[in-house]
């Protein structure tokens, strides 16, 4: 066997090649190979990486190679850094580097470094998530933000570089389903729509919570007039159970609202 490769054998008998490399008394696994040659070229690859510090992130991030571009991110952090971390994660000063492919790095807080560095980031449909509890959970909701939520609408990153996930760049303007924040009369406030065949404005409101329970009231009421929506319910944290529903029931909603509730 050519050197940091040894044979395996799958289940239905055939032969393939394991290849892996011990650097700083850690055993490193670099993957499956159909042909030797190609298992001892990541071995190669691995060992010039490790060994030789002039080669640096940036000079790899578009170079082809038999490492698979997670795998050598993963040996220069370790490397560079003294941190074994499986996903491929980089680590700076005072944050870190999640690249999704060659040309796609993320930026987020160390505070996030040990969720990533045990939840791999996947992509559907343009969105970021992880699998989490055997659920696909987008990485937005570590922010409050909510899942059908639109950048630019309920939230925002300050610096514009929409890669950039540490806290500081991430502004949440709407956090609660049915709610925006608007600016009537040169004043500051939050609409609150429910959409029902088409969207009806519940009520205009000075503060954000007040406008989560009045759209939380509206669907309730939506379902008592036997519209069978599945509405999704606002959760308002630090707030009792007894001000919540005083707050509920001095509620008022919009009075074409209700008068399309009793029309049905």
């Amino acid at each position: 066997m050519l050197s940091g490769v040894y044979q395996a054998t799958k289940k239905n008998g055939t032969i393939y090649y394991r290849s892996s490399i011990t650097y700083q008394n850690k055993h490193i696994s670099l993957g499956s190979f159909e042909l030797e040659s190609d298992a001892h070229r990541a071995y190669v690859e691995a060992s010039e990486l490790l060994l030789n510090t002039d080669i640096s992130l940036e000079e790899n991030l578009l170079k082809t190679a038999a490492l698979k571009f997670e795998k050598m991110i993963s040996l220069l952090n370790f490397r560079d850094n003294k941190i074994y971390i499986k996903t491929p994660i980089y680590l700076h000063t005072n944050y870190f580097s999640y690249y999704l492919s060659e040309k796609e790095e993320l930026k987020f807080d160390i505070d996030d470094l040990f969720f990533y560095s045990t939840h791999k980031i996947l992509r559907r449909g343009g969105h970021l998530f992880v699998n989490e509890y055997g659920m696909q959970t987008s990485i937005l909701s570590r922010y409050g933000i909510r899942s059908f939520a639109t950048a630019g609408r309920d939230y925002i990153f300050v610096n514009g570089d929409t890669s950039d996930y540490r806290y500081s760049n991430i502004m949440v303007i709407n956090r609660y389903y049915g709610v925006t924040a608007a600016v009537r009369k040169g004043r500051p406030c939050f609409e609150v729509r429910i959409h029902i065949n088409g969207n009806y404005l519940v009520g205009i409101f000075n503060q954000e919570t007040i406008a989560a329970i009045a759209y939380n009231k509206a669907a309730d009421l939506a379902a008592a007039h036997g519209i069978s929506k599945n509405f999704s319910e606002n959760y308002i944290p630090d707030m009792s159970a007894a001000e919540y529903a005083q707050i509920y029931a001095d509620l008022k909603l919009s009075k074409k609202y209700l008068h399309y509730l009793e029309s049905l």
